[in-house]
């Protein structure tokens, strides 16, 4: 059931006004398309959503962003299996929950308010606890797919210049 947007901690915030309709702090007269910051949603609230659906409670929808950011929520007991990442850094905030971050060589426990870094090329797995695990990511944005030819690929046309 879709809440209205006053009350649903996943909606973006609109522009904000000051009093007597002056831009908010943050925003320039002027500055019409000009990128400005602002808040984009409440993660405890949404990690606080029971039960909790699995997989991505918000993702960073916004146009010409850089970044690329998810709120994730595993069910207890559920895992996302052992595998590298070969390209992204990966910071993840641990937002609710508990769980295991874990290497070909070791373990390390996830709790609220651990922050880790997976840095590309690193093979890593999560596990829940059985509280379920309620973690943020962030890294560099994913170039979108591209449709042609690899690079020594048979049947490419030739170079123009």
């Amino acid at each position: 059931m879709e809440q209205p947007a006053s009350e649903d901690p996943a909606r973006e915030q609109p522009a904000r006004e000051g009093p007597g309709g002056e831009p908010a702090a943050g925003e320039q007269p002027g500055d019409a398309g000009a990128p400005v910051p602002r808040v984009l949603c409440d993660v405890q609230a949404l990690a606080g959503l029971v039960p909790s659906p699995p997989g991505a409670l918000w993702r960073l929808a916004e146009s010409g962003r850089q970044l690329d950011a998810n709120l994730v929520h595993l069910p207890p007991g559920r895992r996302v299996e052992l595998h590298t990442e070969p390209e992204l850094d990966v910071l993840l905030l641990v937002v609710a929950g508990g769980g295991a971050l874990s290497s070909p060589d070791r373990s390390e426990q996830l709790a609220p308010g651990t922050l880790a870094w997976l840095p590309h090329g690193s093979t890593r797995s999560l596990a829940a606890d059985a509280e379920g695990l309620t973690y943020f990511t962030v890294h560099r944005r994913r170039p979108g797919m591209r449709i042609g030819y690899r690079p020594g690929e048979a049947g490419k046309p030739p170079d123009t210049p």
